[in-house]
């Protein structure tokens, strides 16, 4: 007996729905995103000058120790209040908050320290200041 052999349908994928879908998605996706602006920092770039200074100013140096301990041009510091820092910087500038001022931490500081620094010195209206780095002796690898 000899039976007749049933031809399969040709199965193919209809890919019109997959791609309507897929654009769907991204207009939602598009559509439904927030555009945040994040908090920048506002930085001041310097700026080159012709003039010749005259004498140059001695910065500032508040210095940051391990175990998050200040001291202001050489002076240990009682406690690490942003009272005391604040208190410490107005007395060593004079006033003058148009010096320089350069903050050594230690490596090993903890972070919110040297941010209270930073933050004493924006109380006080210090436009000048630089974080101190050491140069990676090992190239970088």
């Amino acid at each position: 007996m000899k039976f007749q052999r049933r031809r399969s349908p040709d199965v193919s994928v209809d890919l019109t729905p997959l791609i309507d879908v897929v654009f769907l998605l991204l207009i939602f996706f598009m559509v439904t995103t927030t555009f945040v602006r994040e908090g920048r920092m506002g930085l001041e770039l310097p700026e080159a000058q012709t003039e010749v200074t005259t004498q140059p100013t001695e910065p500032l140096r508040i210095v940051v120790s391990a175990d998050g301990d200040y001291s202001v041009n050489g002076r240990a510091l009682t406690d690490a209040a942003v009272r005391t820092l604040m208190a410490a910087l107005q007395e060593a500038s004079g006033g003058d908050t148009e010096l320089p001022l350069v903050i050594t931490a230690d490596g090993r500081a903890p972070h919110r320290a040297v941010v209270r620094v930073m933050d004493a010195a924006e109380r006080i209206g210090f436009g000048k200041v630089s974080i101190a780095i050491r140069p990676e002796e090992d190239g970088g690898a």
